[in-house]
């Protein structure tokens, strides 16, 4: 697929051609000639329903939005892939003769090699390429910038060396196989689906292999409201043991009912052995079990929602799921740093300044990063004015909702 810098950024697309014309230069500066290079572009993402619900096969509502990444790429006719990102010093270079999983990895090298050993494996061409990146989603801020990155590399091999055959939903599955095999980080299908498909979709992994993946529409200027995202400063990049240890404990409590995934055990059943629960889990896996229930029928009913007009009701249960996540999940800040409450902090200080209109919740994987708001036009300055005065300029973003994923760009 294929998209023109106007459709991608609409009115700001004469100051995103710059930033196009500036991964050019430094294309140039590491890899020579950019006459035979593509440009490429994948979006971060916003979860607006179903927080942890994914890696349990339960059902979420996200959407790709307007900060993506971008990277120059064309084929270099040698066995190795040689990636420069403008955030980073080194060149990742990556043996495609070499697929196995390599302790020496780190990073984003380890996302190339398991995304091309993926891509083999289900039949796919691979080859060499040279590529220079580019990111407006920030790391740790909890809009999905590693399936950002996924997403852009496995848009680079379906189109430089398989006709852009590659369909969003198999992309994102091979990135997801990237994230969870190759760089050992236990995500859902969330994220890379998200920022694959593109627009507001709802999602239900209830059947992982084949998800059933709807379209919804979201336009907040027609309600009269913004979406914003506060980065708290916080930055969740080094918390995996944190982030791993929800799938783990609702795994947990639904091998206590003989199933792999909570989506799978009957909520009657749960309710009623709840203390035994409690002997075999602990209270916390008892809780994240609870949370899952809720916001996995959440997710559901939010896009229900959107699908009939019923924006306040929508609102009403982003309050409901923000609350959950707060009390029942308990990832708003790292139980392994209880004085860092960035989170914790921001969602106190969005409802003082809200005044009982509007939404906010935890977003993303949690524990540092980013909040999510839902601020009515009238109360956007001054929410914006009021959360940067506490998290610094520049700390509260307004998203919009990017309509494509992964996509090769037209100047």
């Amino acid at each position: 697929m294929k998209a023109s810098v106007k459709h991608l950024y609409g009115a700001d697309w004469e100051q995103e051609k710059a930033r196009y014309e500036e991964i050019r230069a430094g294309f140039e500066t590491f890899f020579g000639d950019s006459q035979e290079a593509r440009f490429f572009s994948a979006p971060g993402r916003t979860e607006i329903g179903g927080n942890h619900t994914d890696h349990n096969h339960g059902r979420v509502l996200a959407a790709a939005i307007n900060l993506d990444v971008v990277g120059m790429a064309k084929p270099n006719g040698l066995e190795v892939i040689r990636l420069k990102s403008v955030e980073y010093d080194r060149v990742d270079e990556v043996d495609i003769t070499s697929l196995a999983p390599n302790q020496s990895d780190y990073g984003s090298r380890s996302l190339i090699r398991g995304i091309c050993a993926r891509c083999k494996e289900l039949g796919y061409e691979i080859g060499g390429f040279d590529c220079f990146t580019k990111t407006r989603v920030l790391k740790g801020s909890g809009l999905s910038s590693s399936a950002a990155f996924e997403i852009l590399v496995v848009t680079v091999v379906s189109c430089l060396f398989n006709g852009g055959e590659i369909d969003p939903v198999t992309a994102a599955m091979i990135a997801q196989y990237a994230e969870n095999v190759y760089f050992g980080k236990p995500c859902g299908l969330l994220d890379q689906m998200a920022s694959s498909v593109g627009g507001v979709t709802a999602m239900d992994f209830h059947n992982p292999q084949k998800p059933v993946i709807e379209k919804r529409e979201l336009d907040l200027a027609a309600y009269d409201y913004a979406l914003c995202v506060v980065d708290t400063g916080g930055n969740h990049a080094d918390l995996t043991d944190e982030y791993a240890a929800i799938p783990a404990e609702m795994k947990k409590a639904a091998a206590f009912f003989g199933r792999e995934f909570l989506r799978d055990v009957d909520e009657k059943e749960f309710y009623q052995n709840i203390k035994a629960l409690r002997a075999a889990a602990g209270d916390r896996a008892v809780l994240r079990a609870m949370h899952f229930f809720d916001d996995d029928r959440l997710a559901a009913a939010e896009a229900k929602a959107l699908e009939q007009g019923d924006f306040e009701g929508f609102l009403r249960m982003v309050r409901d799921s923000g609350r959950s996540s707060l009390m029942r999940l308990q990832n708003v800040f790292a139980s392994s740093a209880p004085a860092e409450q960035g989170i914790t902090l921001a969602l106190a200080v969005a409802e003082s300044l809200l005044q009982g209109r509007g939404a906010c919740r935890v977003h993303g994987g949690g524990f540092a990063g980013t909040m999510q708001a839902y601020v009515p036009l009238d109360l956007l300055d001054a929410y914006r004015e009021g959360m940067e005065k506490v998290f610094g300029e520049g700390a509260c973003h307004v998203l919009s909702v990017r309509d494509v994923g992964g996509v090769e760009v037209e100047l």
